[in-house]
């Protein structure tokens, strides 16, 4: 895959520009190794001066499919792909990544075979915004090394917005809240729990709907930690309707958490668009809100 730039000012050294736009330090050791850089359309090595105006180009290697990583012909449901980024609407039920439970239809292994079918030049997928099993919704994706590079530098910023749907237990008396308290791993457990040791973990809430014994909100991730918005839920004491493992109730006929990621907008590095998708509530989803109405 081909990239380039304009240098536009002085700089120090070719590493340094290409930093500048996004290349990690992994990334430019795997273009040393396996792929070409150009500068002004001519071969060069990475000790080559630079001049305002000249124009660098760089020829990634293609990340070609893992042979040890089954292939699932099962469709997926694909809400926006380009040539650097893929978002798909993940199904509740379906494991993100293989594992000891399944290592055959994963959204990783379905990926995989939506690109040989296509024939895509990178066949790697960089997951970038993990989903549990039992979670739906927006699941983002990055096509190659350095759209997986860029993506990262703007979770790390902060410039990427991500919303959830959640059903919690009980009735929250904020119409809006910061959750604000570190999380790690329970030692007695696969939950997370709030801990003066754990992580900063930052989850800001906002109510939509009330019922009697349940309430509805809309939630915004300021960071990403696992199980953060059921880990969070649980430690004020209402739990996610459904999540067996952190204690939520077994109501309004919800088999799973009732947690769905329905939004996910950052400003492509690529090309300066801002971007947004959204998936809507399945149906399991839509029935959980009719019974607790007419509860």
């Amino acid at each position: 895959m081909e990239l380039s730039w304009q240098v536009t000012r002085p700089v120090t050294s070719l590493k340094r520009f290409l930093n500048q736009q996004g290349v990690s330090h992994r990334v430019f050791s795997d273009l040393k190794r396996d792929g070409s850089i150009k500068v002004n359309d001519r071969l060069v090595t990475p000790a080559v001066d630079l001049a305002v105006g000249d124009t660098v180009t760089v020829v990634l290697p293609a990340e070609l499919a893992d042979s040890a990583v089954a292939t699932s012909q099962t469709p997926i449901t694909v809400l926006f792909e380009n040539r650097d980024w893929l978002v798909v609407d993940k199904p509740a039920g379906l494991n993100v990544v293989p594992g000891p439970a399944n290592r055959t239809d994963t959204l990783v292994n379905r990926i995989k075979g939506h690109w040989l079918a296509e024939k895509a030049e990178n066949q790697v997928p960089h997951i970038l915004t993990r989903l549990d099993r039992f979670t739906s919704g927006v699941v983002w994706v990055a096509r190659h090394r350095l759209a997986n590079s860029l993506a990262s530098q703007l979770q790390a910023a902060h410039q990427v917005d991500k919303r959830y749907l959640a059903v919690v237990s009980g009735q929250l008396v904020a119409d809006h809240d910061i959750i604000d308290a570190p999380l790690a791993s329970d030692p007695a457990g696969y939950n997370q729990m709030v801990s003066p040791a754990g992580k900063p973990a930052k989850t800001e809430y906002w109510v939509v709907q009330r019922w009697a014994n349940a309430t509805l909100v809309r939630v915004k991730l300021h960071t990403g930690r696992t199980h953060q918005i059921r880990a969070h839920f649980a430690s004020l004491d209402h739990p996610l309707i459904g999540d067996e493992l952190y204690g939520g109730p077994q109501i309004g006929g919800m088999t799973r958490q009732a947690l769905h990621a329905q939004s996910l907008a950052f400003t492509d590095p690529f090309t300066g668009d801002d971007r947004s998708f959204t998936s809507e509530p399945p149906a399991d989803w839509q029935q959980l809100l009719r019974n607790l109405s007419e509860e």
